[in-house]
This record gives structure tokens, C-alpha cells and sequence, in this order.
């Protein structure tokens, strides 16, 4: 007779006897770096050699989309309906990832095939993405086996431009918004808290890239003969994005202060573990009164992610004529994201730095979201996850990263769970990008016994 215990059994079969490493092989073997034009036809590759015959092997029928911008690759979408009556699930991965940096892995890895190394395995897509919708669909291909049905229906979107703002995304969903009908979303992506502690969280902060520019003259000039004379355009630079935080890097714009952290939200936050696995939390850097969980989770964050001025690889004695810094806004709710760049261009322009020219990204980038913590969806998948494992799950109102989550709220308007199969040192969005072994194995046992629980819900 069916059952949940046969059906996470069968999940725990597909790893332990070298399937999942073998179709995980498959899947970071094809260079799918979106953020490279030259590869756009792995990302069809990966769509119809992999994805496509995987879905339609478990009785899905599927439809590949080409993006509607020209800066983004194509998108596959899957169904199946087995009573329209029934609940529908939709979930997502995006099968992109971004530049390989091959010459910076350490020797012995490559980014384009998977390594294993004890308890890690190693290679491109891991962790980000392919590994973790690889899970989820495996694990309901183990219900599909053990019931011969899923008991609800299930809609698929696999994308291919992730890393580049998920290009044409939010266009695809309005363009077929009926087709993408559902009752919640249910997908992986980012870190769980602990390794070995499930984590779920209902949406992500958002963010916005722009760079910085002092724009002074045209070419350097002598130090000797103009130093003193001749205003420097990094100092200026500096200046300005010393204004935009103080010292210990809290925010001093006043309207990128969110004003949504609320008494709700700082319990749902208290307590919950954060840094394990990653770099040493730095000591009294954030905003002042916060727990690092709430800095990371409740509240904004500003960083420099490069900053330029001459020629640093080989520096000569002359004042260069401008200076640049490409900047980052992480946001979450409670913060008009209209208004970031005007209040910016407000607030440079009260501290005297209108020379400093303010221009937005190309790439395109995500609205903050969160849901509701008490929403019913959160306590079903809470409890699923719970009786899996025998732990309690972290439960976070919002990733500190970002997701395209807004196109499935804002334009879909689901309720939005993700359950990360990741964590904190897996090396994402770097050279030696890993998994560990231990949580992917819990984390197909986790999603085995969701589908099923979600199966018994009639």
C-alpha cells in the first residue's frame, strides 16, 4: 500500500544509490552561463536535452517559450493536470548560472563538471540552481511512483536568465498569466540557516545596482605639478559614499530606512541562527539596535560591490580625471522603490555632491516581497517539514538575497514558499560553488514527504 514512510524511502534510494549524482552530472556539464552571449544555445540545450524529457517522462506536457527580450534566453513550461478540481502547485528553478571563472577555481575542480570531495560536490549550478529544482522534481517523481498519481496538479516554469534579472520573466507570466493559474508557489533557491536544520522562507528583499561616476577631465594630470591644485575625483567619490553610510555602514538616507520592521516581524526573526558556514559576522557594522538577523532580514543594506579610480593593476604618479563605483541598495518592504535613485540624487545633492552622476543598471533587478508568516500555506508546509524531519524549520518572512518572487506575487498574486536546499558556505555566485551531500539528501527526504502530505490534503 502507498504510503509517506515508501514515498521518502524512494527518495532516499535515488541518492544513496548514485542516481542523483549522476543526473546532477549531467545538468552542470552544460555551460549555461547567461550572463555570456555566446552560450545562449546551451540554454535551449539544457531545456530540451534535460528538463524537457525529464518533465515529459512523469507525464507532464510541456511548451518551450522563447524570450521576448532579446537579453534573455528561453523558458520551458510544464503541466500536469490530472483533475482540475484538484489543488495546483506550481514550482520553478532557473537552469542559468552565471560566469564560470574557470582560471580561479582551485586545482582539481572545473565548474562544468561535478567533483566530489568527501561531503561536498563541486561544479557550476549546485547550489544555484540546477541541484535544488533537480530535488524537487525528483521527489515528486517519487510520489508519482509510489501512488501512480500525484493527487494534485502540478505547473512548471524552468528559466534561463536568472543571473542576468530574469529578463522577460514578469512579460511571460502577464502574457499567460491563465495558463500559470495555481494555488501557491513552492520552489528552491538559497541557503538554508544551518545545514542541518530546514529552513523555509515567503519572499526576498529586493534590489537595485547603479553605478556612481565623477566625471572631472579628460585624462590625469601630473602630481607634482597639479596636486593641490586640482580636485580629485576619488576623493570626492569617496566622499559621497561616505555620506550615504556612516562609519559603522548604517544608513543615512532617510527613505532608505524601511519602516516595516514591525513587532510581528522581529518575533518571527528573534533567535534564528545566521552566519553558520559563512565569513565571521563583523562586529558593530549594520544598523545600531538590530540583531543580525534582523539586519539581514528586516532591514536594508548598502554595499560598494567595485570602485575605480586610474588604472590600479599598474598605478603612475598623475590625478586622474574620474572615478567610478558600482553600488547595490538590498530593500525590503516598506521601501518605495520608486523613490530609491530620486532619493538619492536629493540627499548627494543636500551634501553638495552634484557632481557625482547617478546612472541605473542595464540588468534588470527584483521588487522586495514578503507573505504574511501566519498565512495557512506556511503553517501546511511548517508541519510537513516538521514531521520529516523532527525539527522544527527557521522560518524567515523574506530571503536576504533576491528572487524574481514579485512576478509570481505581484503579477500571478500566489502565495510564495520556498524551502532552500543550500547553505551559507556553498561558495554561490564564486569560483569551488559546492553542495553538501547531507543536505541534499535530507532535502529530497523533505520535499518527498511535502508532496505527499500536499497528495492527502482532499
Amino acid at each position: 500500500m502507498a504510503s509517506r514512510a515508501n514515498t521518502i524511502a524512494r527518495a532516499e534510494a535515488y541518492f544513496d544509490q548514485g542516481s542523483f549524482q549522476e543526473d546532477l552530472a549531467r545538468l552542470v556539464a552544460i555551460e549555461t552561463e547567461s550572463q555570456n552571449p555566446d552560450q545562449s544555445p546551451e540554454l535551449y540545450r539544457y531545456l530540451t536535452e534535460e528538463m524537457k524529457p525529464l518533465l515529459e517522462g512523469m507525464g507532464f506536457t510541456t511548451s518551450l517559450f522563447d524570450n521576448t527580450d532579446d537579453r534573455g534566453g528561453p523558458l520551458l513550461f510544464a503541466e500536469r493536470i490530472e483533475d482540475p478540481s484538484f489543488e495546483t502547485i506550481l514550482t520553478y528553478g532557473h537552469g542559468d548560472v552565471i560566469r564560470a571563472q574557470t582560471e580561479q577555481w582551485r586545482e582539481g575542480l572545473h565548474p562544468f563538471r561535478l567533483v566530489e570531495e568527501g561531503e561536498r560536490l563541486y561544479g557550476r549550478g549546485t547550489a544555484d540552481n540546477k541541484c535544488q529544482h533537480l530535488i524537487n522534481l525528483k521527489a515528486l517523481s517519487c510520489l508519482l511512483e509510489e501512488r501512480g498519481s500525484l493527487g494534485f496538479n502540478v505547473k512548471v516554469i524552468i528559466e534561463t536568465s536568472e543571473e542576468t534579472g530574469s529578463v522577460g520573466l514578469s512579460e511571460c507570466f502577464r502574457a499567460h498569466s491563465d495558463k500559470l493559474k495555481a494555488d501557491v508557489l513552492i520552489a528552491s533557491d538559497g541557503p538554508r540557516l544551518q545545514p542541518d536544520w530546514p529552513t523555509m522562507f515567503m519572499g526576498s528583499r529586493g534590489g537595485v545596482n547603479f553605478d556612481l561616476n565623477v566625471n572631472l577631465r579628460d585624462g590625469a594630470n601630473h602630481s607634482g605639478n597639479w596636486g593641490g591644485l586640482l580636485a580629485d575625483p576619488a576623493m570626492i567619490l569617496s566622499h559621497a559614499i561616505a555620506s550615504i553610510c556612516d562609519v559603522k555602514g548604517q544608513i543615512q538616507i532617510e527613505e532608505w530606512r524601511p519602516d516595516s520592521l514591525t513587532p510581528k516581524i522581529r518575533e518571527a526573526l528573534k533567535d534564528l541562527p545566521i552566519g553558520d558556514g559563512g565569513p565571521e559576522i563583523s562586529a558593530n557594522w549594520g544598523e545600531e539596535g538590530l540583531s543580525a538577523p534582523e539586519r539581514a532580514f528586516g532591514w536594508n543594506s548598502f554595499a560598494v560591490l567595485a570602485m575605480k579610480s586610474g588604472v590600479p593593476e599598474a598605478p603612475v604618479n598623475a590625478i586622474s580625471g574620474h572615478a567610478s563605483a558600482h553600488c547595490q541598495l538590498r530593500y525590503v518592504v516598506g521601501t518605495d522603490s520608486d523613490d530609491i535613485l530620486p532619493a538619492l540624487r536629493r540627499h548627494l545633492d543636500k551634501h553638495g555632491f552634484s557632481m557625482v552622476e547617478i546612472v541605473p543598471a542595464d540588468r534588470v533587478f527584483f521588487q522586495a516581497t514578503r507573505l504574511d508568516p501566519d498565512h495557512p500555506w506556511v503553517d501546511f508546509v511548517r508541519d510537513s517539514l516538521t514531521e520529516t524531519s523532527g525539527k522544527n524549520p527557521h522560518v524567515l518572512p523574506n530571503l536576504a538575497g533576491s528572487l524574481p518572487n514579485d512576478s509570481f506575487t505581484d503579477i500571478l498574486g500566489l502565495p510564495t514558499i520556498w524551502v532552500p536546499h543550500s547553505y551559507g558556505g556553498c561558495s554561490q555566485h564564486a569560483p569551488n560553488e559546492h553542495i553538501l551531500k547531507s543536505v541534499s539528501r535530507d532535502a529530497l527526504r523533505l520535499m518527498a514527504g511535502l508532496f505527499w502530505d500536499i497528495s492527502e490534503r482532499r
